[in-house]
């Protein structure tokens, strides 16, 4: 059975694009689709308060402007470099009619962490939801083109700040709070370019 939703939306291949880290939205050739204007929303989260990180652009743009049709007010944190994406979604989420917070800093550092979390109370009133999006990760070639730099900044990012962000929420959290932790296929099956244990092959010397 057709679906009209599925057959109307791009279809690859699509032109090939790197972009150098953090990497912007709004500098792709190929926009990702996150208004879904055939979502209905039905006030699920009429009045409640939410912080997203990494919610400038992908999946914490998409997360946002839904939870903002949902009738949420929405935090967003992002990196400074981020800016112009961060823009973009406030406007997504003031044209469903809601507040938007702008968080710009590094989740790395443990003060950001929970300057995000007292900003939004403060700011927004509340805390209802928490979405751990932000993550960091390099593609190379094996284990030992990892840096010790590369290493800290991704457990920094992907598995401290988690922590760190958790744990200045939960005083805010009232029954019924929700955290949601975004994850990536990586954790069931390792794509070759991000190697955990592979070692480089070893030259052949004849």
């Amino acid at each position: 059975m057709a679906n009209p939703q599925i057959e109307s939306e791009p279809k690859p291949p699509f032109p090939e694009q790197k972009l150098e880290k953090p990497g912007l939205e709004a500098e792709m050739k190929v926009k990702p689709s996150y208004l879904a204007p055939r979502y209905k929303a039905a006030g699920k989260l009429a009045g409640k308060v939410a912080v997203i990180t990494g919610g400038d652009s992908g999946i914490g743009r998409a997360v946002a402007v839904l939870f903002a049709r949902e009738g949420a007010d929405v935090a967003i944190a992002y990196l400074p470099a981020e800016r112009v994406d961060g823009e973009q979604t406030r406007r997504a989420i003031e044209a469903e009619g809601r507040r938007c917070l702008q968080l710009e800093g590094d989740l790395t550092e443990p003060s950001f962490c929970t300057d995000v979390i007292e900003r939004t109370v403060a700011e927004l009133g509340r805390l209802d939801v928490l979405v751990s999006n932000a993550a960091y990760q390099n593609r190379k070639e094996a284990l030992e083109d990892i840096t010790d730099e590369e290493f800290d900044r991704t457990f920094k990012t992907n598995v401290y700040a988690y922590f760190r962000l958790v744990r200045a929420a939960l005083p805010h959290l009232a029954a019924g709070a929700s955290i949601i932790v975004t994850g990536s296929e990586t954790g069931f099956e390792g794509p070759e370019m991000l190697p955990t244990t592979r070692p480089r092959r070893a030259q052949s010397t004849r």
